[in-house]
């Protein structure tokens, strides 16, 4: 006979894995064959992972221990599902996610410096005040991520999609960002000596080059910062330090430089049509401003 219906469609397995497993016996006193209690006792380890759903880690409280045994038995051909898992707080550092899929994730507060994450699906992933210093985002997929507070010191985002993420006060200082940031929020974040230009060297797919279309920068850190040949149509850069930046060639039309700090910025050959300079400190040290592309419909004070 068929007991009654739960609603589960996972036929309670999901309820089940919420529950802590008891440690058979075996585990709790000494056995006379040793290889037989490891078994045992690591097949019991990861059993909140064999008892979900399938291919989905969402329903259980996972470890550090546990998520490294499931990356470990993944692979690239058939990467872990992790998506919407709680994850926060894990020390992950130096992990190979495999591409996985982290789509809605907790990882607030990780520790993920080192961590590869090349071609991972982190779409509306929390991470905000995760530490992912020299992490690979290498044609990562973060699109609508929360990344508030996060450490992303010297990663790498090439290819990466970081669009309409939430990026406030995150410290990008020396990453490499040749990657997709439309319409991000990049309030007071710092990204003193990023890396956003354009690779001359590697261009297989096109001219690769970082995308700041929209992005909200105001009085963000770019003192130093390669925007050279990058894409800034629009992009609110109001009381931002952009001094020794490198926009040379970027396309800035319409973009909004208010207030902000320019002292030996690079503005050769940049299009700043429409552009606004309104307020803005250290006019007189602007390298090469007046070689730039339609200077004369920019606004001045």
């Amino acid at each position: 006979m068929r007991g009654p219906a739960t609603g589960d469609p996972n036929g309670g397995r999901a309820a089940a894995a919420a529950r802590p497993a008891t440690p058979p016996p075996a585990c709790r006193r000494r056995v006379a064959a040793p290889w037989a209690l490891s078994a045992l006792c690591g097949l019991w380890a990861l059993l909140p992972l064999l008892t979900l759903a399938p291919g989905s880690a969402a329903s259980a409280e996972l470890t550090g221990e546990q998520v490294k045994a499931m990356l470990s038995a993944a692979s690239r051909e058939a990467p872990p599902n992790l998506s919407d898992s709680n994850l926060a707080g894990l020390d992950l550092s130096g992990v190979d996610f495999k591409s996985g899929n982290l789509r809605g994730a907790d990882l607030r507060d990780a520790k993920l410096a080192g961590a590869n994450l090349q071609g991972a699906e982190l779409q509306g992933a929390n991470l905000s005040g995760a530490n992912l210093e020299g992490a690979i985002l290498d044609v990562a997929i973060l699109r609508g991520a929360n990344l508030k507070g996060a450490n992303l010191r010297d990663v790498s985002a090439f290819g990466t999609v970081l669009a309409e993420t939430d990026l406030s006060n995150a410290d990008l200082g020396g990453a490499r960002l040749v990657c997709n940031l439309d319409g991000a929020n990049l309030e007071g974040a710092n990204l003193a000596g990023a890396v956003m230009a354009a690779d001359m060297r590697n261009q297989p797919m096109g001219l690769m080059r970082v995308s700041l279309r929209k992005a909200r920068l105001r009085g963000a850190n770019l003192e130093g910062a390669n925007l050279s040949r990058g894409m800034l149509e629009f992009a609110d850069f109001t009381k931002a330090r952009l001094t020794g930046a490198n926009l040379m060639r970027a396309e800035a039309a319409g973009a909004d430089f208010s207030g902000a700090d320019l002292a030996g910025a690079n503005f050769r050959k940049t299009d700043v049509q429409n552009a606004r300079f309104v307020g803005i400190v250290g006019r007189d040290k602007i390298i090469d401003l007046d070689t730039a592309e339609n200077l004369g419909t920019a606004q001045f004070d």
